[in-house]
């Protein structure tokens, strides 16, 4: 067995593998250069998930590094159900959400479940904030719950669908629902006393 892939063969392969072919390969064979080829997709776009949430350089970095190591050391439990890049990303959240409890017992992070069935009407549109000013989206982002920001990314910039981030959180699909509306009106709250004045 070759136990590590020429650079020519690793270039070829990076673009014509999916992920999940890799995570099979790596599975078969315990060749490292697959997991290293996995790595190279994914740990900036890991890096970038972690910045937005831990907010400090140093933080993201080692997060990065541990998400990595236990994608490696759980390649096995992916069942290949969802896309891998949403199994990624769970595990990039969840690490995030678990470290800010710890951090700074910040009760945003947490889900309000006694508020989940409750009926919030749903009057802020998608369109709202996927036609907004990037800058100003940032600010936004940077200002309410690190709960909220986290389910706005998920949906919006990940583009999961409601089904993939209840498995993330575990919760029901509904109680998905009822967050995104919640965090929606909350971004639109801070939006218009930030802004109102300027628009």
């Amino acid at each position: 067995m070759i136990n590590l892939l020429s650079p020519l063969l690793a270039s070829d392969l990076s673009k014509k593998v999916t992920d999940e072919e890799l995570v099979q390969l790596y599975l078969e064979s315990q060749n490292v250069a697959y997991f290293n080829l996995l790595y190279k997709r994914y740990s900036g776009k890991i890096f970038g998930k972690s910045l937005s949430l831990l907010k400090s350089e140093s933080e993201a970095e080692d997060a990065t590094q541990d998400i990595m190591m236990k994608i490696l050391l759980n390649m096995s439990k992916f069942s290949g159900k969802s896309r891998f890049s949403t199994w990624i990303y769970s595990i990039t959240y969840n690490y995030c959400i678990d470290f800010l409890r710890r951090k700074k017992k910040d009760p945003s992070v947490y889900v309000d479940d006694y508020l989940e069935n409750l009926d919030v009407p749903d009057d802020v549109e998608d369109k709202f904030l996927l036609e907004m000013n990037v800058s100003r989206l940032k600010v936004i982002l940077e200002e309410i719950p690190t709960g909220d920001k986290t389910i706005l990314l998920m949906k919006y910039q990940d583009e999961m669908s409601i089904r993939e981030i209840s498995h993330i959180l575990n919760k029901s699909e509904s109680a998905i629902k009822m967050k995104i509306k919640r965090a929606k009106q909350k971004f639109k709250k801070t939006f218009n006393e930030k802004y109102k004045a300027q628009h």
